[in-house]
C-alpha cells in the first residue's frame, strides 16, 4: 500500500499476537490496524487509555470500509482482535508493570513493534526516573521490554519478529557513551543531537542483538519511515524541522501515516521477511546506515553502557537471556 513501496496483504491467524507501542495515532495506528485487519491479535500499548480506545473504535469503522472494498487477505472476522494495555515509556515502573501483566496473561508473542517515540525540541525534558526523556522513551524503555519478553518470544514458534522505529536522524547523533544521559545546562541542550543519538542507539541495538539472536527463531530489524505528517512532528518545536517539513510538503515528499507505516507493516507481516535479521530498512529495502552505527566495537560499548541505566529493572535471568546463544 502507498505510492513509494507496498506490503502484501496476507492472512494471519488470530493466534498470532502482536504488540505495537504508541499505536493510538500516526504510524503506530496504521501498523496496528493493518496487522489486525490481516487477522493478528494486536495489543495497543499506549499511555492514554481514552485515546487508545477511541483509536480502536476508529479502527473497527475503517476495517468495515476496507472490507467492503473486497481486499483479499483481510480477516473474515466481523471485528478486529485489538486490545489496550497501559504503557508509559517515560516510567520504568510502568514498563515493568506492562511486561509483568503481559506475562501473567500466558500468551505467546510473535511480533514486538517498538514504535512509540519522542521528538526533539529546544528544551530538555527529564523523566520521573531522572533521565533525559528521549534516551528513556525512545531507547531504554524499549530495551527493557525486549529483555523482559524475549523468553516468551523464544517459545512462540519459528518466526518471531522485533522491529524498532529508528530514523535517518541517527546521522545527526554523536556517539559518546560517557554522555548518554544529558547533564548539562538546559540552555545548551542540543536537542537534535540527543534525538539523533536515541535513533542511533536503536540501530546499533538492532545489529548487536541480531548477533546474539543468530540461529534463533527471533529476528530484529529497524527502519526509517520517511518524513511523515503526524502528531510526532507537530509536537517538535524546531525551526530547522519546520523548514524541513515545509520543504517536504512543497516537494510532495511528505508522507501520510500509512505511507510511513508501509515498511513497518511489511517487516511485521510479509512471509518473505522470515529469517531476515539485523538490517536497517527504508521503503521496504535494506539500506546502509552510518559508519558509526555499523561499528561493532561501538555497538558493544553501547550495549555495555546501557545496563547501568536499566539493570535494576531486570532479573538475572532476563539479563542472561539477552546473552544466550
Amino acid at each position: 500500500m502507498g505510492s513509494r513501496a507496498s506490503f502484501p496483504v496476507v492472512p494471519i491467524s488470530s493466534d498470532q499476537v502482536f504488540i505495537v507501542t504508541g499505536a493510538n495515532t500516526g504510524i503506530g495506528y496504521e501498523i496496528a490496524k493493518w496487522c489486525a485487519m490481516m487477522g493478528a491479535t494486536v495489543i495497543l500499548a499506549c499511555r492514554s487509555e481514552d485515546r487508545a480506545r477511541k483509536a480502536m473504535e476508529t479502527m473497527q469503522e475503517e476495517f468495515k470500509t476496507e472490507k467492503a472494498k473486497g481486499i483479499n487477505g483481510l480477516t473474515e472476522s466481523p471485528n478486529l482482535a485489538i486490545e489496550f494495555m497501559k504503557l508509559d515509556l517515560a516510567s520504568f515502573q510502568s514498563v515493568v508493570e506492562f511486561c509483568e501483566e503481559f506475562k501473567k496473561s500466558g500468551r505467546l508473542l510473535h511480533v514486538l513493534f517498538c514504535n512509540a517515540g519522542l521528538g526533539f525540541g529546544p528544551h530538555i525534558k527529564q523523566s520521573g526516573d531522572g533521565l533525559e526523556m528521549m534516551l528513556q522513551v525512545n531507547y531504554l524503555s524499549h530495551f527493557i521490554i525486549i529483555a523482559k519478553l524475549l523468553s516468551i518470544m523464544r517459545q512462540s514458534g519459528p518466526d518471531c519478529r522485533i522491529i524498532l522505529m529508528s530514523s535517518k536522524a541517527h546521522k545527526f547523533g554523536n556517539f559518546d557513551v560517557t554522555t548518554m544521559n544529558y547533564t548539562g545546562t538546559a540552555e545548551k541542550f542540543p536537542g537534535l543531537d540527543y534525538y539523533g543519538r536515541s535513533k542511533l542507539y536503536q540501530i546499533m541495538q538492532t545489529f548487536a542483538m541480531s548477533r546474539r539472536l543468530k540461529d534463533s527463531n527471533i529476528t530484529i530489524n529497524c527502519m526509517h519511515p520517511g518524513v511523515v505528517e503526524t502528531e510526532f512532528f507537530r509536537k517538535m518545536d524546531s525551526c530547522i524541522l519546520n523548514c524541513h517539513i515545509g520543504f517536504s510538503r512543497r516537494c510532495g515528499t511528505l508522507r501520510t501515516p500509512l505511507e510511513g507505516a508501509t515498511t513497518g507493516i511489511d517487516l511485521a507481516t510479509n512471509p518473505k521477511r522470515t529469517g531476515v535479521s539485523g538490517h536497517y530498512w527504508i521503503d521496504c529495502e535494506i539500506v546502509t546506515s552510518t559508519t558509526t552505527s555499523r561499528n561493532e566495537g561501538k555497538q558493544e560499548a553501547l550495549w555495555k553502557a546501557t545496563f547501568p541505566f536499566i539493570e535494576q529493572y531486570l532479573t538475572e535471568t532476563e539479563i542472561a537471556e539477552l546473552e544466550r546463544e
